[in-house]
This record gives structure tokens, sequence and C-alpha cells, in this order.
């Protein structure tokens, strides 16, 4: 009996020892903590957030004291589907893509305010508030025109509510934009109207162009027609004027051909044998009466 109380004393003594070297290396290993790359650690010392941000790597921490909670401060991606309305009081159904980081040494801040769950608390409220209203700037067609420009504007706004918080906005992108269905029939209705218009209106400009060819060849035409008959009078008066010189010039020759002495010959040839029954006088015409020449 006395040697089994003794080897039960022994056997108490090693459990109990075991005991006390597992809580010494539980304790030493509770001890510290390892941040991992991209992280840093907000120390929690019985409920009380310490300022003092934790960076990578390995930390001592008072064992079943403290509790160091690691906040990710990579890039993070959320994406979130709201709706907002449109200036002309569309329905615009959005889906956003926003990457976002939080600033290290803002960790125990945001933390210590609103907790682990701080995407949840400030992001996507924050995505949905300025969506709101950067929409409400712009009417449906001229969101879908000005993607570019209303990512711009939805990046400042919620930089603007979210870094003092010490959360960033990185790059922000618009996924996906959609209308109501009795929209988008209005759309496609207007699409084809203005693209009869833009047809007929071609159609119309094409007729004027004829028309216009057409009349510019017929003024062409005529021009050409009165240049033709312009040069032809031209040629028909150069004609007769060259016919007119060269018979007033047969005429100046005759003319000085003729002479007293050829009057007289031409007179002599040509004379029938009669006496002219009626001379010229002073006094004008006076007969000749009983005038017989010898034969």
């Amino acid at each position: 009996m006395f040697r089994n109380k003794e080897g039960n004393v022994a056997v108490g003594k090693i459990i109990a020892f075991v005991i006390v070297f597992i809580l010494i290396v539980s304790a030493a290993l509770s001890s510290f903590v390892v941040i991992p790359a991209g992280h840093t650690g907000v120390t929690v010392t019985f409920g009380k957030v310490s300022d003092q941000v934790l960076q990578e790597g390995i930390h001592f921490k008072i064992p079943f004291a403290q509790e160091i909670v690691q906040i990710d401060n990579r890039i993070v991606k959320l994406e979130v589907s709201t709706e907002a309305f449109s200036k002309d009081l569309q329905t615009v159904s959005t889906v956003l893509a926003v990457n976002y980081r939080i600033a290290k040494n803002m960790s125990y801040s945001i933390y210590k305010e609103v907790g682990a769950a701080f995407e949840e608390v400030l992001v996507t409220p924050a995505v949905n508030e300025a969506l709101k209203a950067v929409v409400a700037k712009y009417t449906a067609s001229d969101l879908v025109a000005s993607r570019s420009e209303v990512s711009v504007q939805l990046d400042n706004e919620l930089n603007e509510k979210l870094n003092t918080r010490g959360i960033y906005v990185e790059d922000l992108n618009i996924i996906d934009w959609d209308f109501s269905p009795e929209y988008i029939a209005a759309v496609e209705a207007k699409q084809v109207a203005e693209q009869t218009l833009i047809k007929t209106r071609t159609e119309q400009e094409q007729q004027i162009v004829i028309a216009e060819a057409e009349a510019e060849k017929q003024i062409i035409a005529a021009e050409a027609e009165a240049k033709s008959a312009l040069i032809t009078a031209e040629a028909e008066a150069e004609r007769i004027k060259i016919e007119a010189e060269a018979q007033a010039e047969a005429n100046r020759i005759l003319a000085e051909s003729v002479t007293p002495e050829l009057i007289d010959y031409e007179t002599v040839v040509n004379w029938d044998g009669k006496l002219p029954s009626v001379v010229l006088g002073e006094n004008g015409a006076a007969p000749l009466v009983g005038v017989n020449l010898p034969e």
C-alpha cells in the first residue's frame, strides 16, 4: 500500500509537471504574434485599443491580456450593385467595381470606431451615396456618353468621403449601366426616328446635288451654245466684212479704171443707132422734134 501511494504521488507530479509545461509553452507561444506582409496589427489590451500599429514581422504581446487584430492593408476589390435616379428621373441600375485600401497608420482608428466590419459600415454606404449624388447630375443618355467622366467624379466623391477615415480608393470602374425597359424602348424608337430622318435628309441632299448638277450641266451647255453662236456670228461678220472690203476694193479699182474715153467708147459700142427723143437742158426736159439725120 505504501509503495502504491508513492507511485501515485509520482505520477501526479509528472502530470502536474506536464500541465505546467504545456501552460508555460502555450503562454510562451501566445506571447508572440506574426504580422504577415500587407497587414498591420492593432493591439487590444483588456478591450482597450492602442494607437500603436504593429507593422509586418514578429511582435511580443502579453499572454491572455492582449489581443492582436490583423488589418489587411492590401488593395481590396469590392463590387457594389445599386440603383440611383438620373437627372431626368430614370432608374439606373449600376454595378461598380471599387479597389480600395486601408492606410496603415489609420488601422487602429478604423478598428476602434467601426470594428472589423468597416467595409459594410463605411465603404459600401459611401459608394451608394456617391453614386446617387453623381448620377443625379446627368440625364440617362448623358450617363452613357460620359461614362469615363462619371467614373472620375465617383472616384473623387468617394475619396472625399473616405480619406478622413483612412480609406483610399485606388481605382473605380463602372462595370454596367442598366435602364428600365420603357426607357430602352424609348431610346430605340428615338434611334430609329433619327436614322429615318438622316436617311430622308441624305436622299434629299442627293436629289439636290443631282438637280444642281443637272442645272450646272444645262448652264454649261447653254454657255457653250451661246459661245458657239457668238463664234459663228463673229465668223459670219468677218466673212461679210472681208467680202465687203473685197467688193469695195473691186469698185475702187473699177472706178479708177473708168476714163472719159472709155465712157465714150462704151457709149458708141452700145448705141443702138437711135437718137434720144428727150434731151436735158437748162430748163428741164425738152423733146426733139423734126430732126432727121442723114442715112
